[in-house]
C-alpha cells in the first residue's frame, strides 16, 4: 500500500472529508488529493503533522513497518500496568502461540 492510499484510508476512518483534513494540518485540499492519489509526496513537515494528527507513526504512513515485529496493544485509560500484570500478558501471548502451532 502506497503512503497516499494509507493516508486516504486514515482519513475515510475518521470519517473527514478531504477539505476538513486538509483544514485541520494546514494545507490545500489540492494538495491533499494529490498526495492521495500519489501524484506528489507531502514534505516532511506536512507528513509530521498528518501522522500526529492521525496519532500514527511516519513509518506507518510510508509503509515502512517491520514485519518481524510483534505488537499487542491494549487500550487503557490513566491505567498503569502492574509488573505481574505485564508478566501475565506475556504469558497469555504465548498460550496463544501455542495453541495455533498445534
Amino acid at each position: 500500500m502506497k503512503f497516499g492510499d494509507r493516508i486516504a484510508q486514515l482519513r475515510t476512518r475518521h470519517k473527514l472529508t478531504q477539505a476538513e483534513l486538509a483544514e485541520k494540518i494546514g494545507i490545500t485540499r489540492a494538495s491533499l488529493s494529490h498526495y492521495e492519489k500519489n501524484r506528489r509526496e507531502p514534505d516532511y513537515e506536512t507528513l509530521k503533522r498528518i501522522a500526529d494528527f492521525f496519532d500514527v507513526s511516519t513509518d506507518y504512513i510510508l509503509g515502512r513497518e517491520k514485519k518481524d515485529v510483534e505488537t499487542i496493544a491494549a487500550h487503557h485509560d490513566d491505567y498503569d500496568w502492574s509488573q505481574e500484570e505485564l508478566e501475565e500478558i506475556e504469558r497469555f501471548k504465548e498460550f496463544v502461540r501455542n495453541k495455533r502451532n498445534q
